[in-house]
């Protein structure tokens, strides 16, 4: 999602400093219009605003605290803003180490997946100092349609955790509808039609519908690539279990833990790196494969 983001920031006119391990995504970029870095702390030495997008929490720990990371080259004033999910507790660990060098860090996790970021219609999260929060935000808007200010740090993970933990339940509950639907012999684009128009409309049935030939432009409509891995959502429903965990007093999430055992079995069939609407796929075919349509 990187990506994408980036060359937006490029189309609004920004000057971009690029460091990924993919040496092609950053080729693409520099092509674009991009600078070069060779590592996170040469991006932070020329910039005064960074903006990372990592897989996970040891990821972000890594660039930042690393060696090479970006509290190595930020100069004193820079301005750090994490779009990566992780725990509450690294955005505030991150923070901590910033403010030691005169930096500021801000989580600003994001929802609205690859599409959202090619269109730069992302909905952005935000934790962090709220003098801040309006530089942060007008750097956000080139990539996003909405920046919403959450609290202090940690509020933005926490935010989007809780946000992607109502995603994997109801992309799980329009699975099993449709799955249900194929069985029974009705119509899907009729159920999806049915389902858009009443009580069990949402975001998962009326924008990225799981069921192949019901919509164009969705990862269903072309192999379940392109989107939001199903390793991404275990690792998202692995970190909103572990936050209900860490609170006092703790709190059970039985859907939560349903939806995940779901999406754990799916990556365990080979699926993991397919967008995590292609449980639509696992849910349809592992029951045909097993024989319970007899």
């Amino acid at each position: 999602m990187g990506s994408p983001m980036a060359a937006n920031l490029l189309k609004a006119g920004r000057k971009v400093v690029a460091f990924d391990v993919n040496e092609a995504a950053v080729g693409a970029l520099v092509d674009r219009g991009a600078a070069r870095a060779e590592s996170p702390a040469a991006v932070a030495a020329a910039a005064g605003t960074v903006v990372t997008m990592l897989p996970s929490n040891p990821h972000v720990l890594a660039v930042y605290l690393g060696e090479r990371g970006l509290l190595a080259g930020a100069a004193p004033g820079a301005l750090l803003v994490d779009c990566s999910t992780c725990e509450p507790s690294v955005s505030k660990e991150v923070a901590a180490a910033a403010a030691e060098k005169g930096l500021t860090y801000m989580d600003a996790p994001v929802s609205g997946g690859t599409p959202g970021a090619e269109a730069a219609t992302l909905t952005f999260m935000v934790g962090g100092p709220e003098e801040q929060f309006r530089e942060a935000e007008l750097l956000l808007s080139h990539m996003g349609r909405k920046v919403v200010h959450c609290g202090g740090v940690g509020m933005g993970q926490a935010a989007k955790l809780c946000n992607n933990l109502v995603l994997g339940i109801s992309m799980a509950a329009v699975c099993e509808g449709h799955a249900l639907a194929d069985r029974l012999g009705l119509d899907q684009k009729k159920l999806a039609d049915i389902l858009n128009t009443s009580s069990g409309r949402c975001w998962s049935s009326d924008t990225y519908n799981p069921c192949p030939g019901v919509m164009e432009g969705v990862p269903s409509s072309r192999g379940y690539t392109g989107g939001f891995a199903c390793d991404l959502m275990i690792k998202d429903l692995g970190l909103a279990n572990a936050a209900a965990l860490s609170v006092q007093p703790r709190l059970g999430l039985p859907m939560a833990g349903l939806a995940l055992q779901l999406y754990s079995l799916m990556s365990s069939h080979g699926a993991g790196r397919k967008d995590f609407s292609g449980l639509y796929e696992f849910i349809a075919e592992s029951h045909k494969a097993s024989g319970s349509g007899k």
